[in-house]
């Protein structure tokens, strides 16, 4: 017999299994593929991101609903549970796109069978950043390839959204059926996140507030996070006492003192790095400091469910520096800067040629020290873009620092970076 989702989730709590080998947020996880009941009443489906049904006793309600590659296999998978059940509505956690195209199936339905239209909920912000994708739409085509390694040259960011019927400000109860939907607003990943909380069940859905690892609180090429907010919100779902969440991305958990653990250790994480930013900050220091004082809590990294698989802990401290303080580093010369090639060009001159400065580059990275290593690789290639041999070092220097990276984000950004230099170029996104 196949095994379950919740027997796999106790074996990665228990740390047979490592989010390090099963990505909460890449993994297909295709033994999952096709969905399943978790409690009476609860389907789970794992696309990119988690979709949650509910039957509520008089029709279904949708918790996030997947990408537009999910919109036939999560229709298929919901039919199976529930085969004539019409979906009446569903919540978007928020605006991004693995969460908010599933209800593509059930609106066809809904038309073939005379049913009425599922109704779309979400905070009142998802539309603006629906508004904001369209404007944007090149520039997401572009930070999405380099950060999910997308290596298709036709990929294209959507043009195209399912935008909400109701929306909310702070809170929202819908009741249909047996159950009431308690719909709340807490700024974390985004400025328009919703969570869910079914109190009849003790069901939580706290969207991508949890995720399995760190929290997507950083993001080195995305608008703007809020760890404070983020962590009182999971401090608010912990004091309901859910006894069944079903995580964003990643894994459902049964049981109060697991998900109670889980939620506080994640806003402990964040509290402690926005506090000790802060203080830094209150003293008047550079962003230097901060990115290199601030001490992240490895007793919190190393447990199984905020290992920092996704997100750097360092992209955070940048966040929260940027929310508080904006985008200047508190370095001068960095104020109104000279263009990065002249600079460049003057540094590699100063060192006495890119020969010189390529054999460091290179003794550096087989030193290990390929944060050095690329950061002179880097002036090399940007005083001499066209020097082949200051690509094919660059290529090898990014690919080995690469390898090593926990997070997916860094990785897969540096590894962009590799592929690049193959080509004799710096950026393949951008084309540059």
């Amino acid at each position: 017999m196949p095994e379950s989702i919740l027997a796999f989730a106790d074996r990665l709590w228990n740390g047979e299994v490592s989010t390090l080998d099963v990505h909460p947020v890449h993994a297909a996880l295709p033994e999952f593929r096709e969905g399943e009941e978790i409690a009476a009443g609860l389907h789970w489906y794992k696309g990119l991101a988690t979709c949650n049904t509910i039957d509520s006793g008089d029709g279904l309600v949708m918790f996030d609903t997947g990408t537009r590659q999910d919109q036939q296999p999560l229709f298929e998978s919901v039919r199976r549970w529930r085969a004539e059940s019409p979906l009446v509505a569903a919540v978007y956690s928020h605006h991004h796109v693995d969460h908010i195209f599933g209800t593509a199936g059930f609106e066809a339905e809904a038309t073939e069978k005379a049913w009425v239209r599922p109704q779309v909920y979400a905070h009142a912000r998802v539309a603006g950043h629906f508004d904001r994708y369209r404007k944007t739409r090149g520039w997401n085509t572009a930070i999405n390839r380099r950060q999910f390694a997308i290596d298709v040259a036709r990929f294209q960011w959507p043009g195209e959204y399912r935008y909400p019927d109701v929306t909310y400000h702070e809170r929202l109860t819908y009741s249909r059926g047996d159950l009431t939907f308690e719909l709340h607003h807490g700024r974390g990943e985004t400025d328009d996140a919703t969570w869910l909380f079914v109190p009849e069940r003790k069901w939580l859905f706290p969207g991508d507030l949890v995720i399995w690892a760190v929290p997507n609180a950083g993001n080195p090429q995305k608008v703007q996070r809020y760890c404070g907010e983020w962590a009182a919100a999971l401090r608010q779902m912990a004091a309901l006492k859910p006894e069944i969440m079903s995580a964003g991305h990643g894994f459902p958990l049964t049981g109060h003192d697991r998900i109670h653990a889980l939620l506080t250790d994640t806003a402990e994480f964040l509290e402690s790095l926005e506090e000790q930013v802060l203080t830094l900050m209150n003293t008047g220091s550079n962003l230097d400091r901060v990115l290199h004082e601030v001490e992240i809590p490895q007793r919190l990294l190393d447990k199984p469910y905020l290992r920092p698989v996704y997100d750097h802990p360092q992209f955070i401290l940048r966040n929260i520096w940027r929310l508080y303080g904006g985008w200047y580093d508190n370095e001068p010369d960095n104020l109104l800067p000279a263009p990065r090639r002249q600079q460049a060009e003057e540094w590699v001159a100063l060192a006495g040629g890119i020969d010189r400065v390529l054999s460091r580059a290179a003794e550096l990275g087989e030193a290990g020290d390929y944060r050095m290593a690329c950061h002179l690789v880097e002036m090399a290639v940007i005083a001499r873009p066209d020097a082949s041999e200051a690509h094919r070092l660059r290529t090898r220097i990014y690919r080995s620092r690469s390898e090593q990276a926990v997070s997916s984000m860094e990785r897969n950004i540096l590894n962009h970076a590799a592929q690049a230099s193959e080509q004799g170029k710096r950026d393949l996104a951008g084309g540059w």
